[in-house]
């Protein structure tokens, strides 16, 4: 079976290694354009094993759409995809389409569901692996897996501790189901469906008078991108690595610094107290919260306002 994989980064090079450590037939790696910084690793990784790499400004060109029915493909395997593909590469392989998408869809359909989760407080998230069709995440599902979101657990952790690693080995579990021909078709069930854009620094801007829960929620949520934010002397600035301890403090104000001792920044909150560990100002590196402290001498008592 002749496997075209679309893709970038870890996420869809790692899926290429597997495929190949399963002696699956990779023909085609089409990757985003490159950009000035560096070369994608999934494109390295094609190089390396000489597989062939196809790379379009857009896939919805008619040259891109022509050149990939000259191919032959059997399967079309998705992995970490932003570009629109179109209905004519979707249908041209001879077993469809699959693709990877980080949530328990029909919910948290959109390109920041990892991150919508964790900001909403929930318990549980997953992956889905599914026929993709002409609308957003809404094609039948093949295969899902369920994974636990902890209270401690951020973006990073979340993807690379968990949906990371599941979602290659669901990639190779959905296209050994089409090789055994036992891969379902299970229309999604829009009654179940939500949608939530990007979590992008608006959507990631705090509000100290909401409760402790929804403001911890959203820094894990925004951890390690795009950061929940803040502003400090007319800049923003934004929060990584928080801890919260609930307690009583009825004569701060919510916003207030309680605290820049011992590598953290204690901001007072509703019913608690959020630390936070390392801060960035602006576009800058992110700072252990003790440089930021002796950087921009904030000091107990400042204020962040809402």
């Amino acid at each position: 079976m002749k496997i075209a994989i679309i893709g970038q980064a870890a996420f869809g090079k790692d899926v290429l290694v597997k495929l190949l450590e399963n002696d699956e037939t990779v023909s085609a790696a089409i990757c985003p354009p490159d950009n000035n910084q560096s070369n994608d690793p999934m494109k390295l990784a094609a190089l390396e094993h000489e597989i062939p790499v196809y790379q379009y400004n857009s896939m919805r060109d008619k040259s891109a759409i022509k050149e990939f029915a000259s191919l032959g493909i059997d399967l079309c395997v998705m992995a970490f995809v932003t570009d629109i593909v179109p209905r004519e590469i979707l249908t041209a392989p001879t077993f469809g389409t699959i693709q990877y998408h980080p949530s328990l869809l029909p919910r948290h359909r959109g390109p920041s569901s990892i991150n919508w989760p964790i900001i909403k407080g929930e318990r549980e998230t997953g992956l889905s692996i599914f026929w993709p069709d002409k609308g957003l995440d809404t094609g039948p599902i093949l295969l899902q897996k369920e994974v636990a979101i902890t209270s401690e657990d951020t973006l990073g952790s979340l993807y690379f501790g968990k949906l990371f690693p599941l979602g290659v080995d669901a990639m190779l579990e959905a296209v050994q189901l089409i090789k055994d021909k036992k891969a379902p078709r299970i229309d999604q069930n829009d009654d179940d469906a939500s949608y939530e854009g990007w979590c992008g620094t608006e959507e990631a801007h705090i509000n100290w008078d909401q409760p402790a829960s929804d403001i911890y929620n959203l820094v894990r949520g925004c951890d390690p991108s795009p950061g929940a934010n803040t502003s400090y002397q007319g800049d923003r600035i934004s929060f990584f690595d928080a801890s919260y301890k609930q307690t009583k403090m009825p004569m701060h104000e919510n916003g207030t610094v309680i605290s820049v001792g011992g590598n953290h920044l204690g901001v007072k909150v509703e019913d608690g107290l959020i630390n936070i560990g390392r801060v960035r100002h602006g576009k800058g590196p992110k700072l252990s919260a003790s440089e930021f402290i002796e950087k921009h001498g904030i000091a107990e008592g400042s204020k962040f306002p809402s």
